[in-house]
């Protein structure tokens, strides 16, 4: 009897350390992330009138491509912090018959990139690229803030450089075999 009473004391101590080892504080919670991870830097790469080479090439293969709107591709980003809540954000992009970006909406609105502002050029605006109804606002600098660069500057050197590289035509080798 003596020893069936310590039996079960033992297992009830046992199943009572597993069942306070699961609520822990110190339990390690992994971070969940899936989809395409898509930065404001990102999408404000994207021109009206890309292709879509151009556009995968910025943004990299959509997580979604709708087989009944092949005109669309949606980027899905969703993350959930060491068991916390779960933040999701996406993108839509749409181009025309001619497979050139034609539109997005969604999370992310186009604004300056950070090169544009290093190199002090104006955002460009398009009603083709304006953000829909379900895009949340976004802060935006005024145009006012952005200076063209000083005559004679590393700035204007720098831009100079880059309006004159030519861009280099792909190899028709390459294309035959498709690996483009």
């Amino acid at each position: 009897m003596q020893n069936s009473s310590r039996i079960i004391r033992s297992f009830t101590l046992a199943s009572l350390l597993v069942l306070a080892g699961c609520s822990f504080p110190g339990v390690h919670k992994i971070d969940i992330q899936q989809g395409n991870v898509v930065t404001q830097d990102m999408v404000d790469q994207l021109r009206p009138g890309m292709t879509t080479r151009q556009v995968r090439f910025i943004m990299g293969t959509p997580l979604i491509t709708d087989t009944f709107h092949s005109n669309r591709w949606d980027y899905l980003y969703s993350i959930q912090v060491a068991g916390g809540t779960r933040k999701q954000e996406r993108i839509s992009l749409l181009f025309n018959e001619n497979n050139e970006l034609q539109g997005l909406g969604g999370d992310f609105i186009p604004g300056v990139s950070r090169d544009q502002a290093i190199l002090g050029q104006a955002p460009e605006t398009s009603s083709s690229t304006a953000p829909t109804a379900d895009a949340e606002p976004a802060t935006q600098a005024p145009r006012d803030s952005v200076q063209p660069p000083a005559p004679g500057s590393l700035q204007e050197q720098l831009q100079r450089e880059v309006d004159e590289v030519e861009a280099a035509p792909i190899p028709t080798s390459r294309l035959k075999d498709g690996e483009l």
